[in-house]
């Protein structure tokens, strides 16, 4: 398989989860996709597989003490370009399943933070946040008006 069939594999592979959570986040099937790793096992062989074969004895020599110019000319290789992009793809994943699980939990209101998030994830962690904050200084919830989700639930039976 070639870097651009991966690159593009990777963005479409990530879009039914952005998907589930953003249009469909109160549904039983969007909350079995979320509660499962596989989605970031997937990405993260991708891209051990693209970080292996990328790094060269000069790139890692340069990584090693980065500097930006350093990291302009790693990045202007594709290879390393979709290395570096399959990592954004991962992480604002993972940001976004954090965002989705708080408000599953929180009962407080995502769909922005999570639009924002699968493009620019840390706008959309900022979003979230800024969001949590004014929810609990204007509206705040009684502790019993908290959903109880399966993990919670099974954690603290275990206890």
């Amino acid at each position: 398989m070639n870097i651009t069939d991966l690159f593009n594999i990777a963005n479409v592979f990530v879009l039914p989860f952005w998907t589930l959570m953003i249009f469909l986040p109160n549904w039983k099937i969007t909350r079995k996709v979320m509660e499962s790793y596989l989605p970031f096992v997937v990405l993260a062989v991708a891209y051990l597989y693209l970080f292996i074969t990328s790094i060269t004895p000069e790139n890692a020599q340069a990584l090693s003490n980065p500097q930006l110019a350093d990291i302009a000319r790693f990045f202007a290789d594709e290879k390393a370009a979709a290395t570096g992009w399959i990592h954004f793809l991962v992480l604002d994943l993972f940001v976004g399943r954090w965002i989705y699980w708080e408000g599953q939990k929180t009962g407080i209101w995502t769909v922005h933070s999570l639009a924002l998030c699968l493009f620019a994830g840390p706008i959309g962690l900022l979003s979230h946040i800024f969001t949590y904050w004014i929810t609990k200084a204007f509206f705040p919830r009684p502790e019993s008006a908290v959903v109880n989700l399966p993990e919670q639930a099974a954690s603290s039976s275990s206890n």
